[in-house]
């Protein structure tokens, strides 16, 4: 992937972080959301961003968004759903998204 697309991506990234107070965004070369010392989300190198659910949603979510699960590093990232590029059209939406995924994470036991 060229530089600028990823570049772009992130923007993209920072923006939907920052429509959620509750937490920050880290990670230089690999972006990411975590608490209770769990990682959330992420924006991989191949510009893909994923976000962490219960299992539940996760296969509620890999259905309703006609995604599939997240692979980064040619790992395949369990309980996390592939946001489909379309629905990063509408930052509130995953917004709302990432923060029940920091909610699911927050009822783990933490690390």
């Amino acid at each position: 992937m060229a530089t600028i697309i990823w570049e772009e991506k992130l923007k993209v990234y920072d923006a939907l972080v920052e429509k959620c107070s509750r937490f920050d965004r880290k990670g230089k070369t690999v972006p990411y959301t975590s608490a209770n010392g769990y990682l959330f989300s992420l924006l991989n190198k191949e510009g893909e961003f994923g976000i962490r659910f219960s299992k539940d949603v996760q296969k509620k979510y890999t259905e309703e968004f006609d995604s599939t699960v997240l692979k980064s590093h040619g790992a395949t990232m369990q309980g996390y759903v592939l946001i489909p590029e379309h629905m990063l059209e509408d930052l509130d939406n995953v917004a709302t998204c990432l923060n029940e995924s920091y909610d699911y994470v927050m009822t783990l036991d933490p690390k």
